[in-house]
């Protein structure tokens, strides 16, 4: 098979959408029914060069799965193959592909028509050049599998510090990784998450300005994309990835975002525009609608035990959302125009389209668990309005600590609490209006249409890990949901400081005082791992001991069984 840019099998349809003119890199198809070519490649005279942003596979089904490069040499076109063993005495597939500037001197071939369940090795190499990628390792999928692992991840941020968590994913015994968003930052050079601690790193941000252009992005990924430790994960496992805000802009909704000012960065759409076709560039994924190339929610049936529906909870269909300190006013907090607001109907998080495709997907599946892999936190964070007001103030500890014996003697069922004091705990508000919180009429509408189907929900975004009951406003429990913490972004310690003293006592206050919460990390770095079976699902947290050295340990901080 000769896959060139005026093949048979050519580039997916590219489609030009709204004002920006979003345009995704397509991907190379294919097919069993391709001839392949013949060609002999000798390792041992080929040079490991210019593939310097290794090799990586995403998307794997029990038939499919895409392979991928960035090729940085003179030449660009890059020879592929693919076989059973590490070996390659087996090759079941391999094929010539020419890349271009267009694209960003990438390649993703997409393999169909595989068989399901097998281990596969692949490659890629230059016979001009006479260079050679590394080996990546990757997977089909079993029809139906007994039991599944996911490892579990969001928020890399490259000069926060160290890569260890991907190590780590890289060697454990994970299936697939599912990276839940903020796959790279987009601030400068200094900016979020870099710090006096960990500038002996050296790790900070190519382009040294903000990134707003299509070379700006494409070459912060390749920054990232040279990192030893992500290069390994993505060598040893399969991807399945959706963007969430730092992709393009922090906060971002479907028409601008909270790190964007068009009066002087431009226009939000051209940016929006750039970004996303950098991520299609580096981060591949199967598409759902070839004529919609802004959608990224897809489902992927996991052996008929999982059935993973990867949503877009950032860019398709949110609305801009609210600030709970608009509310707040000179005479004290507007209740009525908060609810108001909070309660609009039109307001959507999803968008009408994805919603009705989410609903489907989760009623029509008969795999035994239906798991979310989105970006945001759906459990209720809702903690008093007391406790919101007074953060970063001096007096915080002593309201925290107040408030916890408070709910403390009325979980005991304490007779003596007053009425004032009752309120002072149960008078909420959420904490994060970016969350499901501020959109409270579309999740009650996506509860109310799972027909008794218990869902489980993965998030990522917060940089720390959680766990919580799932409970409509009826108090129906609907489902749990598993959170992971960072990669390496920072978590709760930038606010509450390291001392583990006080992060311990942060950590029992919100699990006492959020009803539903049922597990709180707030400041370590790591990842999920979840396992599935056709009887439970274990879900562990591994965290990493530091990520401002090679050497690291990990540990697991807390598991739990789902039943």
């Amino acid at each position: 098979m000769k896959l060139q840019n005026n093949s048979r099998r050519s580039f997916i349809q590219k489609t030009l959408m709204a004002a920006g003119g979003i345009m995704l890199a397509p991907n190379f198809i294919s097919c069993k029914s391709d001839d392949d070519i013949n060609f002999n490649i000798d390792p041992t005279n080929y040079a490991l060069d210019f593939f310097t942003e290794g090799i990586a596979s995403f998307d794997p089904t029990s038939s499919s799965v895409i392979i991928w490069t960035r090729y940085s040499g003179a030449t660009h076109t890059i020879t592929w193959e693919v076989a059973t063993d590490a070996e390659f005495n087996t090759v079941i597939r391999n094929g010539e592909i020419t890349t271009d500037a267009s694209r960003d001197y990438t390649i993703a071939v997409q393999l169909t028509e595989l068989d399901a369940d097998q281990k596969l090795y692949y490659r890629f190499a230059n016979t001009i050049d006479k260079t050679i990628s590394a080996v990546g390792e990757t997977i089909t999928l079993p029809d139906n599998a007994n039991s599944l692992k996911l490892a579990i991840c969001s928020c890399s941020n490259y000069q926060a510090g160290l890569f260890n968590v991907y190590d780590a994913m890289a060697n454990s015994d994970a299936d697939i990784i599912v990276h839940l968003g903020d796959y790279l930052y987009e601030y400068a050079a200094g900016g979020y998450g870099s710090n006096d601690e960990n500038a002996f790193l050296d790790r900070f941000h190519e382009p040294a300005t903000e990134i707003l252009s299509l070379d700006d992005y494409r070459t912060r990924y390749k920054q990232y994309r040279q990192d030893v430790s992500l290069q390994l994960a993505h060598q040893k496992k399969p991807f399945i990835c959706v963007w969430d805000d730092h992709e393009i802009a922090n906060d971002a909704y479907k028409n601008g975002a909270e790190n964007h000012d068009d009066a002087t960065e431009g226009s939000y759409e051209v940016r929006k525009a750039h970004a996303l076709q950098a991520y299609s560039e580096f981060l591949p994924f199967s598409r759902l609608d070839e004529n919609n190339n802004e959608l990224i929610y897809r489902t992927f049936n996991l052996g008929n035990l999982v059935n993973l529906v990867m949503l877009d909870t950032r860019i398709i269909g949110r609305d801009e959302q609210l600030d709970i300190f608009d509310f707040f006013t000179a005479t004290g907090f507007d209740a009525a125009a908060y609810q108001t607001a909070i309660s609009d109907t039109s307001r959507s998080l999803l968008g009408t389209t994805q919603r009705d495709w989410l609903i489907n997907q989760i009623t029509s599946s008969s795999a035994k668990w239906q798991v979310l892999g989105q970006q945001v936190l759906m459990g209720k964070m809702y903690i008093p309005a007391e406790m919101l007001l007074a953060f970063g103030s001096s007096t915080f500890n002593e309201t925290l600590t107040e408030l916890v014996t408070i709910k403390v003697r009325m979980l005991n069922n304490d007779p003596t609490l007053t009425a004032e004091e009752t309120a002072r705990v149960t008078t909420v508000l959420p904490y994060n209006l970016d969350a499901w919180d501020g959109y409270p009429v579309e999740r009650e509408i996506i509860y109310a249409a799972l027909a008794y189907k218990k869902i489980i929900t993965l998030a990522g975004d917060t940089h720390n890990a959680w766990s919580n009951t799932l409970f409509t406003e009826g108090n129906i429990d609907v489902g749990i949901e598993l959170a992971t913490s960072s990669v390496s972004s920072p978590g709760f310690e930038g606010f509450i400081g390291t001392d583990p003293e006080a992060l311990a006592g942060f950590e029992y206050a919100l699990t006492t005082l959020v009803d539903g919460l049922n597990y709180f990390d707030a400041s370590k770095r790591g990842f999920l791992l979840t396992t599935y079976t056709q009887s439970e699902v274990t879900s562990e947290w591994i965290f990493v001991n530091t990520i401002l050295s090679e050497t690291y340990t990990t540990e697991v901080g807390h598991s739990i069984t789902y039943a």
